[in-house]
Formats: C-alpha cells, sequence, structure tokens
C-alpha cells in the first residue's frame, strides 16, 4: 500500500471514530433544565376567607404557598363581589402610623415558601363591592401572575371586627 492510500485510510478512520465519539459524548450530555410550570399551577391557598360587608369595602385574607423552585408574582386579582380589587400592603406613613395601600410589583411569593395574606398585612382589597358580602356566602377570585397565567379559588365570607386601617391618604377603611 502506498503513503497516499494509508493517510486516506486513516484520515478515514479518524473521522468515524470522531464522530462515533460525539454521538457517544451526545448520550451523556446533561438533559435540557426543565422549562418552569406556570404559576398558576404551582401556586394555592390555604385558609381563605373574605371579610363580610354589606357595602364598600372588603378584604380577602389566607396563606399563599408556592410549590416550585422559583419565585412567583401576583400581578392581579379580579373577582365579581367587587368592581375594584388591588393587591395591598400595610406600612408604616411619615408619622409612624400604619396606612394601607397599593403594593407596587405584586406579592411575591418565594420559591418553596409562603405568603400571609392577614389582617394588618398583605391583603386582596375589594373596593365598590358588587352586593353585600353575608357570612356563610363564598366569593371567588382569580389571580393573575407575571407569567399571565392564573389560578382560581373560593373562599367563605365570615364576621370580623377588626381590620379597619387607614389608607395612605388618611381615609377610614369603612367596613374593611
Amino acid at each position: 500500500m502506498n503513503t497516499t492510500a494509508n493517510t486516506a485510510t486513516r484520515l478515514a478512520r479518524l473521522t468515524v471514530l470522531a464522530a462515533v465519539s460525539l454521538l457517544a459524548l451526545t448520550g451523556c450530555a446533561a438533559p435540557a433544565p426543565a422549562t418552569s410550570a406556570p404559576a398558576g399551577d404551582v401556586v394555592t391557598i390555604e385558609n381563605a376567607w373574605v371579610k363580610s360587608a354589606e357595602d364598600g369595602m372588603s378584604a380577602t385574607f389566607g396563606t399563599l404557598a408556592n410549590s416550585s423552585g422559583d419565585d412567583v408574582t401576583v400581578v392581579s386579582v379580579a373577582s365579581d363581589a367587587s368592581n375594584m380589587l388591588q393587591l395591598h400592603e400595610t406600612v408604616a406613613n411619615d408619622s409612624g402610623e400604619m396606612v394601607m395601600r397599593e403594593i407596587e410589583g405584586g406579592f411575591v411569593i418565594p420559591a418553596h415558601g409562603e405568603l400571609a395574606l392577614e389582617p394588618g398585612a398583605n391583603h386582596i382589597m375589594l373596593m365598590d363591592l358588587t352586593a353585600p358580602l353575608k357570612a356563610g356566602a363564598e366569593a371567588s377570585f382569580t389571580l393573575t401572575f407575571s407569567d399571565r397565567s392564573t389560578y382560581t379559588f373560593t373562599a367563605p365570607v365570615k364576621d370580623y371586627s377588626g381590620a379597619n386601617e387607614n389608607y395612605d391618604d388618611g381615609h377610614k377603611g369603612a367596613g374593611h
């Protein structure tokens, strides 16, 4: 065999060996990371309830739980019980008085964590109720997340005499 033929044969064998090696390595590569589940599939609410009110305003409370490894953000909420809903936080104003206001950016529920919605703290605010919220009734809510997915839950209405916080503009939260 001449040297040109030997070189061509060796080159062909090296090419086949390289191709087989690449195929073998591809089989050993780490799997592609799974895409995150929609927030609406990984969030639940526990112990949800709504404060009873004849008219005006009310609030929804409970504990939002996130079973995923990523933080999720609730950006809005809707309900037939109210014409206007907001995600509220309660903070100290300039004079140190606790006031409630719409939270900028929404509620962040930490990865594998919880976010408590409680009287005097974070809560879902219902303003301009469409009908009285009577103890024993139920109200449904749909949360929308930053990934545009949604989660719907129903909460019982309960009598509660607390949660009469002030607004950031100095008004009292009547019925709240």
